[in-house]
């Protein structure tokens, strides 16, 4: 994986030399194996106060460390749940359009008594056993079409009693019917009298299919809540995507940042390890000129104090290392105790500050092409389209509610289902039907209200785009001019350090030449290890501002060359 920029040296960085040297590294491999054992020896006092000094060295570049900050860093593994969830969301949303299937059976019973009406006659009761059964399916189309297809059927049978004599009885009659429990049902008539008879059933049966559809002509015609929700639901599938897109860029603009940092801190434990080396040697070369009386004992205080100084300046040299040290290392695992608790990571590249053609409009173009960083442009520029298919929306409910319906069937009915079926299949009963439903509100109150809300909200989001435009103009023009201005600080210092150490090696020949003091050759040491502290940190800057322009710009991956896509 190739880069462009600004660590093209991939030779090995002398601090693990000097390290060696000064024994400020030693190799441990007696690891422990599992979480109990690095437990205990966390709390083990004696380990604790040993932890720094037992560690494995691990060279790695800066393209070694983003692929592993790719595979195993935290938030860019929480952060790549968010596509799939969107999806899921979008998937589900399409749920509206499923077609419901629906199955029923009714088996009902009745049973109404006889009796004599105004007129003095008699009627007889009746039995009714019913047994239907409907099933449908349901459902309606991305357009706004609904449509159900409906299959019933029904059995029908009737029980009544049948008259069959009339028997006269000393002036009056009785009609005697009978139901199906065979109990006599007794009515008294002057005129006539009726005999017990038989049982008469008739029995019917019927069946129906019909498709019956309605289509929405005005309101909910070309948009509707359900097709509203499906559009948000994608504008926010590309909003996560966009989303992830931006935790890499800003997790690898992290280690990169973290990475050149932690070369900063290993180049300024050389610097004072050479601090240090130079406070030991004028020590040493002053006590020997103590000895032969050549220097008063004073001087030699001065030195020493000059040497414990420096000695202390590399301690939180150390320090600060140790500390980027973890934060990088925070940045590329998931597994640290287990891991990366005892390892040392040494950097393979080197600080440079190779010159970068700088052209702020063209750093603008592709800023508010690809959307920049860290403000989000995409998101709120996808924020605003949903924001258009909410007015179209609310502007569609103000329209009448103008439906057109259909239907079209066939029916059969006879003694058997066979009957009914036969007369389905010959098509001889067909139905059908064609009509329109209008609902007209009279003041539109909340739909009038709803619209006027949603185009101020979309007045307020494009300021919203318009600010943060404006912003990441700003902020790439900053880092533009941070780049020239530390580039100028990395020759100024570069020059300063140069110089320093001229100075201090005219100085000590005058002071061994008895034409200086000690604290002339002091104080331009102190100075020479400041100058290479402030080189070390502009060449840290330039290149950071070099990163951080790469991510305003929203151009990281073009500019480190990674082919990096989101599925």
């Amino acid at each position: 994986m190739k880069r462009l920029g600004i660590l093209l040296a991939t030779a090995l960085c002398a601090f693990g030399a000097a390290a060696q040297e000064t024994n400020l590294l030693t190799i441990n491999t007696n690891l422990p194996e599992s979480a109990d054992e690095l437990y205990a020896q966390m709390t083990n006092s004696s380990y604790a106060a040993d932890t720094s000094n037992s560690a494995r060295v691990r060279p790695m570049s800066l393209d070694d460390c983003i692929a592993m900050a790719l595979k195993h860093n935290f938030t860019i593994q929480i952060a790549r749940f968010n596509p799939d969830l969107a999806r899921y969301t979008l998937w589900g949303s399409y749920g509206v359009y499923d077609p419901t299937l629906s199955a029923s059976y009714d088996h009902q019973y009745n049973q109404s008594p006889g009796g004599i009406d105004q007129q003095g006659r008699t009627f007889s009761g009746t039995q009714t056993e019913s047994d239907s059964i409907n099933s449908g399916l349901a459902g309606f189309l991305p357009w706004g079409l609904n449509y159900n297809l409906g299959v019933s059927a029904n059995d029908t049978t009737v029980n009544r009693p049948v008259q069959l004599a009339t028997t006269n009885i000393t002036g009056f009659s009785t009609n005697i019917f009978f139901d199906t429990s065979t109990n006599p049902v007794v009515f008294l008539n002057p005129k006539f009298a009726t005999v017990p008879g038989v049982l008469s059933t008739e029995t019917t049966s019927a069946k129906a299919a019909a498709l019956t559809l309605s289509q929405p002509l005005l309101r909910n015609f070309w948009i509707d809540a359900d097709r509203f929700t499906i559009y948000v639901n994608k504008k926010e599938v590309q909003k996560s995507e966009a989303d992830f897109r931006d935790t890499m860029m800003s997790t690898i603009t992290q280690v990169e940042t973290a990475y050149l940092r932690l070369i900063q801190a290993d180049e300024n434990v050389l610097a004072q390890v050479k601090a240090l080396e130079l406070a030991d040697r004028t020590l040493a070369e002053n006590r020997k000129r103590v000895q032969v009386g050549a220097m008063a004992p004073l001087d030699e205080q001065q030195a020493e104090a000059a040497a414990a100084s420096s000695r202390s300046d590399l301690l939180r040299a150390q320090a600060a290392e140790g500390t980027q040290q973890r934060v990088l290392k925070s940045l590329l695992t998931d597994e640290y105790t287990n891991k990366w608790l005892n390892v040392v990571i040494q950097p393979k590249d080197k600080l440079l500050a190779i010159p970068q053609h700088l052209d702020l409009q063209e750093s603008w173009r592709r800023a508010l092409a690809q959307g920049g960083n860290p403000v989000r442009l995409q998101q709120l520029r996808l924020t605003l389209q949903e924001n258009d298919a909410r007015i179209r929306l609310q502007r569609n409910q103000l329209f009448p509610e103008l439906d057109l319906t259909g239907s079209y069937g066939y029916a059969g009915t006879g003694r058997e289902f066979s009957d009914a079926f036969g007369q389905i299949q010959d098509r001889t009963a067909p139905a059908w039907s064609i009509g329109a439903q209008m609902s007209i509100p009279l003041t539109q109150t909340a739909a009038r209200n709803n619209l006027k809300a949603a185009k101020a909200t979309r007045d307020q989001q494009a300021l919203t785009l318009k600010m943060q435009e404006q912003n990441t103009l700003i902020s790439i023009e900053n880092d533009v001019a941070n780049i020239r201005s530390d580039y100028d600080s990395v020759q100024s210092t570069h020059a300063a350090r140069l110089y320093a150490e001229a100075a201090l090696d005219a100085e000590q020949k005058k002071y061994e030449n008895g034409k200086s003091t000690l604290f002339d050759i002091l104080g331009l040491q102190s100075k020479l290890t400041t100058a290479r502290f402030q080189e070390i940190e502009a060449l840290a800057n330039y290149n950071v501002d070099i990163s951080t322009l790469s991510f305003d710009e929203g151009s990281t991956f073009e500019r480190l060359k990674l082919d990096l896509k989101i599925q």
